[in-house]
């Protein structure tokens, strides 16, 4: 097998290389490329590899530009720190989406993945990509969360969520009428379980609504304060690294 790891980390991307051959010796990393213009080079003149590992954010923008310059007929396993383009990457031949920091477990179960759908790596002919892919993308969200509290179960509908947030290791619902549910699900699950148009993920602790914001102020160190329509345990910060993407979100509408 043959894989191309497209990184503009040169740690991660030595790190991935290692941990890919430490549970496949007999691939061959035949490709280590940095940005959009050396990848899109490659593909439309090498052969195709086998499989692409494939960071979101590149240094010359995001790696979905790619895509739109060269038609690329590999699967590839998508590796971000960023959880908010899940579906845009299954739309782009993605068979998994591996959210940093990656662990050897995380990088085994992609593997085992692209091994699963139909053993595509064996056979002479590529199978159809679109038939694969459309059992691997979600659906537009939940409509709804079971929670627990005061020994009974009830409903939260999604749109009466303003904010998901951690506090003291517990995940909570925040709701616009101002109460609050203990869940048991973790953030990183019900991101993955929520419409992506509809929540950002702010930070590791918090995932706000996009109808819950209602002003977004500068703060120290180039980062971003949130402010909702209701208020909040804590503020919520977004860093400098994630800045652009939250705006660039909240404009998408």
């Amino acid at each position: 097998m043959n894989i191309i790891i497209v990184e503009d980390e040169i740690k991660t991307a030595k790190s991935l290389e290692r941990i890919i051959l430490e549970l496949k010796p007999d691939v061959t990393i035949t490709d280590r490329l940095q940005s959009i213009e050396s990848t899109v080079k490659r593909l439309s003149t090498g052969p195709s590899p086998d499989l692409i590992f494939m960071d979101i954010q590149l240094a010359d923008g995001l790696c979905f530009e790619i895509f739109k310059s060269v038609k690329v007929t590999s699967p590839v396993v998508f590796c971000t720190a960023f959880d908010e383009y899940s579906l845009e990457a299954f739309k782009n031949n993605g068979v998994d989406y591996v959210l940093k920091p990656f662990t050897k477990e995380d990088i085994a179960d992609a593997l085992q993945k692209v091994d699963e759908l139909k053993n595509f790596f064996q056979k002479p002919a590529m199978p159809d990509l679109t038939e694969l892919l459309s059992k691997l993308v979600q659906p537009a969200g939940k409509t709804s969360f079971l929670v627990f509290q005061q020994q009974k179960y009830r409903t939260v509908n999604v749109q009466d969520i303003a904010l998901f947030y951690i506090r003291h290791d517990a995940t909570w619902i925040l709701c616009f009428d101002k109460q609050q549910y203990p869940i048991s699900q973790s953030l990183d699950q019900i991101t993955q379980s929520v419409s992506g148009r509809d929540f950002f993920r702010l930070n590791r602790q918090s995932l706000v609504a996009f109808k819950a914001i209602k002003e977004v102020e500068p703060y120290f160190l180039r980062k971003l304060y949130v402010k909702l329509v209701i208020e909040t345990p804590e503020k919520l910060l977004v860093n400098k690294e994630k800045s652009q993407q939250f705006l660039s979100w909240m404009e998408d509408r």
